[in-house]
This record gives C-alpha cells, structure tokens and sequence, in this order.
C-alpha cells in the first residue's frame, strides 16, 4: 500500500507538469527536533548463549526501557524540485540525521541511551498555493544510511540474533506542513511522522514474542532558496 501509493504519486508528476506549467528547483537546509516514541518496554536480560540472565537469588533479570519525551535536534539539507503552480507535486532528496534517547532501569541503576540514525529521505508532496502561502502534504521514505552505535551496544544484551537486519530496511512516514514564499527563498515548517518502525528488534529468549519497535516523530524547520 504504501509502495503503490509512491508510485501512483510520481506517475503523475508529468501530468501536473503539462497540465499548468511551471517547474522550481532549488536547494534547502534545516534543522529536525524528533522524538523517539515506542512507550515502556519490560524485556528479559540474556547470556552471551541467549538463554536467560538471572540473579544470585535465581530470578530472571528484567529491565525496563522508557522512552523520553526530550526532543532531540538532527539536521536536513538537499534538493528539491517543484512541478506546478497552484497546485503542485514536490519531490525532495535530502540527507538527514534524526535523534532521540530512551532509558533503561536496570536493578543497578538508569542508563540514558542517545540515539541518532542518518538517512536519504525521499518526501513526495502534493502542495496547494494561494500568493505567497502553501499546504503540502505527501508520504516519505527513509533509506538508512548509518545509525548511533550506543543502540546496538544498549540492546545486545537482550538478544540473541544479530541487529543488523533490523537497521537495513528503508522506512515510512509523512509530512505535513504549510510554507511562504518570498522572491527566491521559502520557509517551510512540517511535521513528519512514522508510519513503519525505523527498526523493529526481536529481544527476550528465542521463540519470544517480544519486539522493541520505534517510530521517530519529528518537526523540520527549513529555508529553500530557488535555483531556477
């Protein structure tokens, strides 16, 4: 579904395109404040060997992840281009770092982990326009390219698989905003949203059920300046 949403977006950029005219491209930079949300999480503690951590009093150790409701700044800079005027489709290429941070309560005491992951993010836009004023709103995917390495040494502890898979697959989201306009430069002020989790992590014993899944939810503040 939203693969096939993606396509049926840019088949008709060259539709709009014909339709009223007008083509932008330009260059943009900006700054992200996201939030990491995946509520509390209780998982087991495990051994190098999977099997499950216990105390001196022979009970399973668990531990207890929460999330921070701290936002987190990241960056966004790239390329975009424009098809139409009044209404328009705008596809984006931009290179993005996202953070957040969670806790872990351990029996030993709490330990805040942050986390930031990279990514090519690719919005696809449908966008109206009265004089200097827009709306856009549109789906995005994120293909990671690198991610925080204080995660995987926070989680390794609770699985037995390898974390790898988890952090290779592109994710989904949306964006929504309103813009301005002014000559060669726009602002635009969106919030983005995950529709995919950026990394769903089996943790616990083999064969449990358990799933550390994320979402990053995010405000991105930027400023366009128009090339042509």
């Amino acid at each position: 579904m939203k693969k096939s949403l993606l396509l049926v977006l840019i088949a008709i950029l060259p539709a709009v395109s014909f339709a009223q005219g007008g083509f932008q491209i330009g260059i943009k930079g900006g700054v992200n404040l996201s939030q990491l949300r995946f509520g509390e999480f209780v998982t087991t503690r495990l051994n190098a060997n999977g099997s499950p951590a216990v105390s001196v009093n022979g009970q399973v150790i668990r531990d207890n992840i929460r999330q921070s409701l701290d936002s987190r700044t990241g960056t966004s800079f790239g390329i975009y281009t424009r098809f139409g005027k009044n209404l328009y489709i705008q596809p984006e290429l931009l290179y993005s770092t996202k953070s957040g941070q969670f806790d872990i309560v351990r029996p030993e005491g709490t330990q805040t982990i942050n986390v930031t992951t990279t990514s090519f993010d690719v919005p696809i836009l449908l966008g109206l326009k009265g004089g200097p004023l827009r709306v856009v709103a549109g789906p995005v995917v994120s293909f990671k390219v690198g991610d925080n390495q204080n995660l995987r040494d926070a989680l390794k502890q609770y699985t037995a698989g390898s974390l790898n898979d988890a952090w290779a697959k592109a994710y989904y989201g949306y964006q929504l905003g309103v813009g301005l306009d002014l000559g060669r430069l726009g602002l635009d002020v969106r919030r983005e949203g995950s529709i995919s989790d950026i990394a769903a992590i089996d943790l616990g014993p083999t064969g449990s059920s358990a799933q550390f899944s994320q979402k990053l939810n995010s405000w991105q503040i930027t400023l366009a300046y128009r090339i042509f």
